[in-house]
């Protein structure tokens, strides 16, 4: 279990984590998501003793970090696969890590065989290693003490399809297990797949936690319909904004609508003998539901190319 309460870092006038209180509680993946500059890092850090919060507390199994006496014990994080000595092999780093936890040398070959790094990778000087090997051994570093809480901060960088799906699976059997597992990732599409609850930040503050699909359904839905006739495609969206919907192009033929359902659609359709090739509800995805709650929070908004400003 990781109990944030009132959590609170600021540095300078900048205000990085703000107020934040969240249980993240074990036999589930908490998916941690929030723009660039939300504070997920941070908050993520002050989790591990790395920055001291401002006010508010980080506990893990209901202790600071630092009170920890064999920390790898109790928890495993991986915040940068690249903090590894340049010259010192993958094996080399973990056993290291072992002696200095307690922990016996044979677990350093266990988790090396989770991972999927042989000898001969496992043997190269970590700036030989790949990005996506970099990841692997720097999970095999969180898993080296086979902890109950477990903490990823894009784990799947660099990984290859069959990689990203490991990972995956991966963290969905540790909580399968009955571990706390938290993973921050801004691949909104693997998360939905990956998650079962979602902690979103904005500017510091907490914006969502909540069930993955509480979170994707207050996105509403989106009903798609495709319309041949140009005429008859500027009369029903006309209706359809008399209507209260919000329409927008897909397509050459076709609309996006929300904010009606689709039987409404199809009755507006009907009412003017209006010919339709495509009526079809779509759930919002998990992008889709990040974009809404987070519209407010987004530290850098790019101006569309084409000098288009709208």
């Amino acid at each position: 279990m990781i109990t944030l309460s009132g959590l609170t870092k600021r540095f300078g006038s900048t205000v990085a984590v703000d107020d934040l209180t969240v249980d993240i509680g074990p036999g589930r993946v908490t998916g941690f998501l929030g723009p660039n500059g939300a504070g997920k890092s941070t908050t993520m850090r002050m989790i591990l003793g790395l920055d001291r919060p401002t006010a508010g507390r980080a506990l893990v199994g209901g202790r600071p970090y630092r009170e920890l006496r064999h920390p790898l014990h109790e928890v495993g994080a991986l915040l940068d696969a690249r903090a590894v000595h340049p010259a010192r092999s993958g094996r080399a780093h973990l056993l290291t890590m072992a002696r200095s936890n307690g922990i016996p040398g044979r677990r350093v070959d266990e988790v090396l065989a989770t991972v999927g790094l042989d000898a001969r990778a496992a043997g190269k000087p970590a700036r030989a290693l790949s990005l996506g090997m970099g990841q692997r051994l720097g999970i095999a570093g969180a898993l080296l003490g086979d902890p109950p809480v477990l903490m990823f901060d894009e784990p799947v960088n660099g990984l290859d399809p069959d990689g990203v799906r490991w990972v995956r699976r991966l963290a969905r059997a540790l909580a399968g297990e009955g571990r706390t597992v938290l993973v921050s990732s801004h691949l909104m599409s693997e998360m939905q797949l990956t998650a079962d609850r979602l902690v979103v930040l904005g500017r510091g503050r907490l914006l969502a936690d909540a069930p993955i699909e509480e979170v994707v359904a207050g996105a509403g839905t989106e009903v798609r319909v495709r319309v041949p006739d140009d005429a008859d495609r500027a009369v029903l969206t006309g209706r359809l904004v008399a209507a209260g919907a919000t329409v927008e192009p897909d397509g050459p033929d076709a609309l996006t609508v929300t904010g009606v359902t689709a039987e409404r659609v199809g009755d507006l359709a009907y009412e003017r003998g209006i010919r339709l090739h495509e009526l079809s509800a779509r759930e919002a995805s998990l992008e889709q539901a990040f974009m809404a709650l987070t519209a407010d929070s987004v530290e850098y908004a790019a101006t569309p190319t084409g000098g288009d400003t709208r």
